[in-house]
């Protein structure tokens, strides 16, 4: 008698063993009744019929995806390896099990195709220096097509932009040449803004000519100052220069007018 009880009994606890489930807080069970949708259930404990229901597990962690290094053709006709990482997470249980096989795999190919599509749209120096953008333009898409999977796209990031040798020297070349440009519009622009100032304090000095004297006595200051001077100076007064210019002057009408009675 005691045998005839203990098998039902058996039968009965591994029954009870098999319906009880524990998904943890970042775990939900997708549970299908007689093959048809019935419910998500977690995290906990939960009980399932066995032969009855049916659960598969979702993990609604954000899954860090490495996309391969793809070859893309930019659209001024360079050639370059590209790779990325994609950072996702399941929001719907339900729909990343049933209207989708494999939400991962699909999302892998989603992605490596719409590198290659969005990269193929932009100039390389695009693809250099505007990665935010080029970053963002992919995780919309992206998102926006997986969103019937219960796939929520959270960032994309462009990992590496391989470049042959000869791309690379070509691009140094122009990195070079940019540098000289700038250096001479930098020594051009000095230039003027000298000229500017010297133009400036040409016009102030004319407009008192006192200033022009103490000029003169400041660089005779400085130059005195120097250790390898062997210079003597003797200061020419300015107002001398004035009467040099009109005695100049003079002689110069006198001579005009001799000149034009000559030839009267």
């Amino acid at each position: 008698m005691t045998g005839a009880y203990l098998f039902p009994l058996v039968v009965v606890v591994a029954l009870i063993a098999m319906s009880i489930k524990v998904l943890r807080e970042y775990e939900r069970g997708v549970v299908f009744f007689l093959g048809r949708f019935q419910a998500v259930k977690g995290p906990g404990l939960i009980i399932i019929i066995p032969g009855i229901q049916q659960m598969v597990k979702v993990d609604l962690r954000i899954i860090t995806l490495d996309v391969p290094s793809q070859d893309v053709i930019s659209q001024d006709n360079v050639t370059v390896r590209v790779n990325a990482v994609l950072y996702f997470r399941v929001v719907d249980s339900a729909k990343s099990v049933i209207q989708v096989e494999d939400y991962f795999s699909a999302t892998s190919q989603l992605a490596q195709t719409t590198l290659r599509s969005v990269l193929g749209k932009h100039d390389l120096d695009e693809m250099l220096s505007e990665r935010d953008k080029l970053n963002a333009d992919i995780q919309e898409i992206l998102d926006s097509q997986t969103d019937s999977w219960g796939i929520k796209v959270t960032n994309v990031e462009i990992k590496h932009v391989d470049l042959n040798e000869s791309m690379i020297r070509a691009i140094a070349r122009q990195a070079e040449a940019e540098r000289e440009r700038r250096a001479k519009v930098i020594h051009a622009e000095g230039e003027l803004q000298a000229a500017e100032k010297l133009s400036q304090a040409a016009e102030i000095i004319s407009k008192n000519p006192a200033a022009l004297q103490l000029r003169y006595l400041q660089t005779m200051a400085d130059m005195s100052n120097s250790s390898q001077a062997n210079t003597i100076f003797f200061p020419l007064p300015l107002e001398l220069t004035k009467v040099f210019d009109a005695i100049a002057a003079k002689f110069g009408a006198h001579g005009t007018a001799a000149a034009s009675d000559k030839d009267g």
